[in-house]
C-alpha cells in the first residue's frame, strides 16, 4: 500500500454488520491490516446505532441478521445516510441482487468471497464517495480551535479526537455561532428528515461532545441548551 493510500485509509472508518463472530473477526483483522479503522456490530440495530452516533465511510452489511433482515437495515439507513454499502450474502440469486441494488446497495459480494476482491471493491467505492472539505475558515478563541478545512479540533493546542457525528455537530453549531438551532433542524442535518423525533441520539451526542471539550452543561463555555428548543454555540469571538 502506497504512502498516499495509507494516509487516506488510516482516517477511513468501515462499519461491519454481521452476526457471525468468525466473519467479523476475519474482516476486522483484514481491514485493520490495510490501515482502515473498524466498527463492529453483531446485529442490525447495533449497526444503525453505530452509524447514527459515530458515522462511517463505508458499510459492509450481511443480509442474514438475527434481529432485522439486511433489506430492512438497508432501507432504514438509506432514509438518512448516503454512506456506500457493500452487501455480503450467501444468496446469489440475480433477482435478489437487483432488488438489493434498487434498495440502495452500492455493491454485492457473495459468500464465500475473496478478500482481495473485497478490498478492491472497497477501494473503488471509497474513491467514488470520499470528498474533500471545502471550508477554509478557522474558529479560534485562543482555547478552542476548529479547522474546518482539515476537519481537526484542538483544545489548548491539544488535538481532540472526535467521532464523525461529534465533529458534524460541533461544525454545524460553530458555523452558526450565536444562532439558535432547533432540535429538528439539527436532527435533520445530521441524520435526515425521518429522524426529527429521535432526540435521544442528539442528547447522547451532545453529552459526549461536551465531555471532550471540557464544557459544562450548567455553566457552558460553548454549547448552550435552550430547554425544549435546541442548541446555541456561544459567539465568544468578536
Amino acid at each position: 500500500m502506497s504512502e498516499k493510500n495509507a494516509t487516506v485509509s488510516s482516517t477511513t472508518h468501515i462499519l461491519i454488520i454481521d452476526d457471525e463472530t468468525q466473519i467479523r473477526k476475519f474482516l476486522d483483522i483484514a481491514l485493520r491490516a490495510q490501515g482502515y479503522k473498524t466498527l463492529l456490530a453483531e446485529n442490525g440495530q447495533k449497526g444503525l446505532e453505530l452509524l447514527a452516533l459515530q458515522g462511517a465511510d463505508l458499510i459492509i452489511l450481511d443480509l442474514g441478521l438475527p434481529d432485522l433482515d439486511g433489506f430492512d437495515v438497508l432501507e432504514e439507513l438509506r432514509t438518512w445516510s448516503k454512506t456506500p454499502v457493500i452487501v455480503l450474502s450467501v444468496r446469489a440469486d440475480e433477482v435478489e441482487k437487483v432488488k438489493l441494488l434498487d434498495a440502495g446497495a452500492n455493491d454485492y459480494v457473495t459468500k464465500p468471497f475473496s478478500v482481495q476482491e473485497l478490498m478492491a471493491r472497497i477501494r473503488v467505492l471509497l474513491r467514488q464517495y470520499q470528498h474533500v472539505a471545502v471550508e477554509s475558515a478557522i474558529f479560534d478563541d485562543g482555547v478552542l480551535k476548529i479547522d474546518f478545512a482539515q476537519r481537526q479540533v484542538f483544545l489548548e493546542q491539544n488535538l481532540v479526537t472526535l467521532t464523525r457525528k461529534e465533529y458534524q455537530l460541533l461544525s454545524l453549531l460553530a458555523q452558526h455561532k450565536g444562532q439558535l438551532l432547533t432540535q429538528p433542524q439539527i436532527l435533520k442535518e445530521l441524520w435526515g428528515p425521518t429522524h426529527q423525533e429521535d432526540t435521544h441520539y442528539l442528547r447522547i451526542l451532545v453529552a459526549k461532545l461536551r465531555a471532550k471539550l471540557n464544557d459544562n452543561a450548567v455553566h457552558p463555555k460553548y454549547i448552550v441548551t435552550e430547554p425544549g428548543i435546541g442548541l446555541r454555540f456561544l459567539n465568544v469571538l468578536v
